[in-house]
């Protein structure tokens, strides 16, 4: 999989929106303000590798993107919890 300059960057714009969203939805699971931004660029590009290869796809357009890389903050924000053995779900 071959990433231009420009879908990085658009990758890390919308995982520091998409960790600020996770960080909301998933309250007392975060890592901080800084520390959720850092989850949600991880987040967006688990998001933008993963979903594609289950044939997920939720549309075009930015707010697609902030709604799956949301997503993948999530599922990464669970796995690291399940992985520190902190809280239930």
């Amino acid at each position: 999989m071959s990433m231009s300059n420009e879908s990085i960057l658009v990758i890390l714009l919308v995982g520091i929106v998409a960790g600020w969203l996770a960080g909301q939805v998933l309250r007392g699971t975060g890592f901080g303000l800084i520390g959720d931004l850092i989850v949600g660029i991880a987040g967006a590009f688990v998001a933008a590798w993963l979903f594609p290869h289950l044939n997920i796809h939720l549309g075009s357009g930015i707010i697609a993107e902030i709604i799956s890389s949301a997503l993948g903050a999530i599922i990464l924000l669970l796995v690291v919890r399940l992985i520190r053995g902190r809280g239930r779900w």
